[in-house]
């Protein structure tokens, strides 16, 4: 059992409000950084451009000058400048034009397809026709593309305009009546209805 009057052990240390005369006579002032000055350097202001995160320390009347003579641009070029205020938009963070850069390798959730049919985000030269998705086709679809002289990733337009080139084709009526070719209209007709009955024109 303790002693009555015995003070406890570690009672400074872990004391809520720290005692004031004891702060008082322990912490050290920190003096200006400005030589010659013995005031207290209690405005925090960065030493140079290149390392924003190391500090001096000034009383206030020299943070005052330095902030007033602070040119943080001093010694950059026009094109230096326009292109820090150009990084400034974005945070100085490194940036990509949209499509270039694969999704996949930022997505935390693990790898996943992504079909870009229409070609919005493809990298491909302007000019050149975006690549077309590729569709599951039946076997009784696939020959009517056969038929009409299509791949089967043909658009509908281009459908629709091969099957109407064929029908001018082989129609008798533009053959002068010849119905050699009635055969060859009547596989195109089929073909078509086909594709239609599918829902792919």
């Amino acid at each position: 059992m303790a002693r009555s009057g015995a003070r406890a052990r570690f009672t400074d240390s872990i004391r809520i409000k720290p005692d004031p005369s004891r702060a008082a006579t322990t912490e050290k002032l920190r003096v200006c950084a400005r030589s010659g000055c013995a005031e207290e350097g209690a405005y925090r202001v960065p030493k140079s451009r290149e390392n924003l995160h190391e500090h001096l320390w000034f009383c206030l009347i020299h943070a005052r000058e330095h902030n007033e003579s602070w040119d943080y641009f001093k010694g950059m070029s026009e094109r230096d400048i326009e292109r820090f205020r150009t990084d400034a938009l974005v945070g100085h963070r490194p940036t990509w034009p949209l499509g270039k850069r694969s999704a996949r390798m930022h997505n935390p959730y693990g790898s996943f397809h992504f079909d870009d049919g229409f070609g919005t985000f493809s990298s491909e030269e302007k000019g050149k026709s975006p690549r077309r998705p590729e569709r599951q086709v039946t076997r009784l679809q696939l020959q009517a593309f056969d038929a009409l002289n299509l791949e089967p990733c043909a658009t509908l337009n281009e459908i629709k305009a091969r099957y109407k080139e064929l029908v001018k084709r082989f129609h008798p009526d533009a053959n002068g009546g010849d119905r050699g070719a009635e055969e060859r209209l009547k596989q195109v007709i089929k073909a078509y209805g086909v594709l239609r009955a599918s829902g792919l024109t």
